[in-house]
Order: C-alpha cells, then structure tokens, then sequence
C-alpha cells in the first residue's frame, strides 16, 4: 500500500445523540431498558422455538434466525453508545470503528434477505398450501439462511475493503452514535466516487430489490386472498401475514425514510432518530409482534411458564 493511502488517523470520535447532560442519566437507563429487553425477548424466541416441537416448522426456522440476527445487530451499536453515555469517553479505535461498520453492515443486510425468505415461506404457504412441505423442504431453508450469509458477508466485506483505502488526514469527529459508512466518507480526504458507486449498488441488491421481491410475493397473496370466498379463510390466511407486513414496515420504513427520501431528513438529529429507529426500537419490538399476534408462540410460552412453575414447586 502506497504512504498515500494510509490512514493518518488512529481514531475516531463518535459524538453521539444530541441530548443535554443533564438528560443522560435518564436516557442511558432508556436506552439500557430497551437493549436488555431486546436481548432477552429474542433470546426468549430462540428458547420457545427450540423447545417446542410444533414450532419446528420453516416459519419458525427464519425467524429463529431473524431474532439472532437482531440481537447482534443491536449488539453492534447500543453497547458502545451506553458507554459513552456514562463514561464520556467519546474515542473509538480506528480498527475498532472500522469493524463495528462491517458489522452494522453485515447485519443490516441480513436482515434484510432473512425478511424476504420469510416473505416467500409466506406465498408458498397461501399461494401453494398443498405443496408446501415439499417445497419448503430443511435443505431449501438451509440454503435461503446460508444464502443470506454468503450476500451480507460479501456485501459488507466490499464497502470495508474499499474503505480502508480511504485517507483520513485530520478531521475524525463523527457526528452519529455508531461508525456510519456515509459519515465515515464525509470524513476522508480521497476520491469517494468508488465507495459512493459500490454503496448505490450493493443498496439495490441488498436492500431495494428483496423489498421489491416482497412486494411481489404479498401481490401473489393479496390475488390468492381475494378468490377466497369465506370470510374465514381471508382471516385466517391475514394473520399468518400479519406478524411478518409489521416486522417488514417497522424495517424499509425507517431504512427509506432515511436513505430514499434525504430531503426529509436532512438534519443531523433526524439521522440519528431514524438510525435509532432500525437499530434500537425495531429489534426490540419485534419479539413482541410475533408473540402478542402469535397464536403458537403464546402456546409455546404458556407451555414454558407451565414448566417453569412445576420445576420451581
């Protein structure tokens, strides 16, 4: 690597949320409320779904891993900025910033592939009910999650590579609570047009067209819904979808609203809300939206808290 291309900066100073000092005590205890409940409600998910055995069903299986997937990606983020909150200690290695960019990738864009093979577990479901244990098969599942490993690593391995050749020559203050990759090419002093080009790129692959996917496969189950002539079967095939349409508003909601339209948070303070939104707010409610909505989760759970209070006799 050429002098040139060297990093001059060691590290990296992460601003933070625009609140008062006097405000933090109170939001660190929000903040640290909402990230344990994230952690424990998607853990609780993971328990029911591994216990019972009539959630071992390919729905289960994304969301499984959808509930993993949302603990590390809140995990990325909320830590760092709970320390920062207490300690004041704003600094952030240069390696350190550069890995928690790779993961917030890595993880944002996995949950965007794992929301569209749920969305397509959902069409077979109701477009091809007959033929959905023979389509929906252990190794097709296997493959969508592995699938969705092998796109989100490459994804984010390519905006890393490309960054690390960036020079970053004196300014190093990040106005956000995590190291964003748009904030981190404001900072750089080289030609960006590359970065800039693989982000719009690999945005359409990983987060533009699987929304478009299930926009498709939602299509094919509002057609399939209408031919339904009972009003039971309309509900009845809703609300195996409505758990699912909240999770994926709740997530290209606040990811469109910040990235799409730019014009409607062009402030500092509306980035971080909206960040705030898909990192903290959504992880942790989705526990709540598959459980609440769930039929077979609120089994699953009465069977545990049963089983819990046995043992605990």
């Amino acid at each position: 690597m050429r002098p040139e291309n060297q990093s001059s900066v060691s590290e990296f100073l992460l601003l933070g949320l625009p609140i008062q000092p006097e405000q933090r005590g109170v939001f660190f205890l929000l903040f640290l409320g909402m990230y344990l409940t994230t952690v424990l409600g998607n853990l609780l998910i993971i328990l029911l779904i591994r216990l019972d055995a009539r959630l071992h069903t390919p729905m289960y299986f994304f969301l499984s891993h959808l509930a993993l997937t949302d603990i590390s990606f809140s995990s990325v983020t909320v830590p760092k900025m709970l320390i920062t909150m207490q300690t004041q200690d704003q600094t952030i290695p240069y390696a350190g910033c550069i890995a928690q960019m790779y993961f917030f990738i890595l993880f944002t864009d996995l949950d965007s592939f794992l929301i569209t093979s749920m969305a397509y577990d959902r069409y077979v479901a109701i477009c091809h009910p007959l033929h959905y244990t023979t389509i929906m098969r252990e190794e097709l599942c296997t493959l969508l999650v592995a699938l969705s490993w092998i796109l989100s690593c490459a994804s984010s391995l390519s905006h890393t590579l490309l960054l690390t050749r960036l020079s970053f020559c004196a300014a190093n203050a990040i106005p956000h609570f995590f190291c964003d990759l748009a904030a981190l090419l404001k900072l750089s002093c080289s030609n960006i047009f590359l970065n800039e080009l693989v982000m719009f790129t690999v945005g359409v692959v990983v987060i533009t067209l699987p929304f478009l996917c299930i926009l498709v496969s939602y299509g094919y189950i509002g057609a399939t819904i209408l031919r339904v002539p009972s009003t039971k079967g309309i509900c009845k095939a809703l609300s195996t979808c409505g758990s699912h349409l909240s999770v994926v508003s709740l997530y290209y909601g606040a990811i469109f609203g910040q990235y799409l339209f730019p014009s409607f948070s062009n402030s500092i303070d509306k980035d971080i809300i909206v960040a705030l939104m898909y990192t903290v707010v959504t992880p942790m409610l989705n526990p709540f939206i598959y459980s609440l909505r769930n039929r077979d989760m609120k089994k699953a759970l009465g069977k545990l808290c049963n089983r819990a209070a046995f043992f605990s006799q």
